[in-house]
């Protein structure tokens, strides 16, 4: 017969294993997911843009009247516009935003009828509006489609279509 002391001692010492070892599963599992979200995170770093960036219609201008197909040309000035995917230093792509706000600056820029991209490289574009008014803005992304740091952005205008 095994003392009642001893007998205690391995079941403690039992316990604290198991406890160690589920300890030691939870611990790896937390720090397997610290990684997931760092490496996240890192594929979302944002790109930095350099002081004095920025982006803007040349065409039309503020307040302007247009008609179906309108032509639209962008400005930039202290970057290069090159494709997406290309990831060269202060350069991006264009993104028209029709009639809607400023996307998530932190993530990729929407796809859809309000967040045209433009990944070809492309400063200039023609499209058909619905008549009435609306509101264009452009926004830079770098080569995965995410926003600068600092965001490059112009100042929205808006055109009435005839």
């Amino acid at each position: 017969m095994v003392p009642r002391n001893l007998t205690m001692g391995i079941l403690t010492m039992a316990f604290c294993l198991a406890a160690c070892g589920e300890r030691s599963d939870t611990v790896a599992e937390e720090s397997s997911q610290t990684e997931a979200v760092a490496e996240s995170a890192a594929a979302l770093a944002l790109t930095p843009s350099p002081e004095g960036a920025r982006v803007f219609f040349i065409s039309p201008a503020n307040g302007d009247a247009a008609s179906n197909p309108i032509h639209i040309e962008f400005g930039i000035e202290g970057m290069a516009v090159v494709k997406a995917g290309d990831n060269q230093t202060d350069s991006g792509h264009h993104h028209l935003l029709i009639d809607t706000d400023l996307p998530d600056l932190g993530l990729p820029v929407p796809a859809d009828a309000n967040h045209v991209h433009f990944g070809d490289g492309s400063t200039s574009t023609q499209i058909t509006l619905e008549p009435g008014e609306h509101t264009l803005r452009l926004l830079l992304a770098d080569h995965r489609h995410i926003p600068h740091d600092p965001p490059v952005f112009s100042d929205p205008i808006t055109i009435t279509v005839e």
